[in-house]
């Protein structure tokens, strides 16, 4: 994971699973964005999530009516959001873009199998260590939910040793 993401395909902002991948630390099953369509640096990220009957959540999420949780919505706002700012950053950097917050988040039509998200997010305001987002989410070019995202940047390295930290037990 040491390449950095200004690449050609950065720069004109479509970027494939295996590039997503190189810039987030999320994995099966909690990477929820396949495809960025567009990336402008700092300002604006579009992607695609492709909803299928096989997504774990839907097991019991209903049983036989499968409806994806609105939470798992704005999860791919957030991932959608951490794709631009980390490709600004640099993905060889040992960081990690963490959810702080959510504002205004309406959910207006439900997610089933066989959608495919289109996830809109706008950088609202970014400071070195916090940033904030409005993020949209579109089915068939209509909106489904939308939301105010707020995200700080985290050492990873700190976080593993936090972690570790609170798990060992003196001798």
């Amino acid at each position: 994971m040491s390449e950095t993401v200004h690449t050609p395909e950065a720069a004109t902002g479509v970027l494939d699973i295996v590039q997503i991948q190189n810039i987030l630390r999320h994995r099966y099953p909690f990477l929820l964005i396949d495809r960025v369509l567009e990336l402008e640096r700092m300002k604006r990220v579009v992607a695609l999530k492709n909803v299928t009957i096989n997504e774990p959540f839907f097991v019991g999420h209903f049983p036989g009516a499968p409806l994806m949780p609105g939470v798992l919505i704005v999860e791919t706002m957030a991932q959608a959001g951490a794709v631009l700012l980390l490709t600004e950053i640099g993905a060889d950097t040992d960081k990690l873009v963490v959810f702080t917050g959510i504002e205004k988040a309406k959910f207006r039509r439900p997610v089933v199998p066989g959608d495919q998200l289109r996830i809109a997010v706008d950088v609202l305001a970014w400071r070195r260590v916090m940033g904030r987002m409005d993020g949209k989410v579109f089915v068939d070019g209509k909106l489904v939910a939308e939301a105010i995202i707020s995200c700080a940047l985290l050492d990873r390295s700190r976080n593993k040793m936090a972690s570790q930290d609170s798990t060992e037990r003196p001798e």
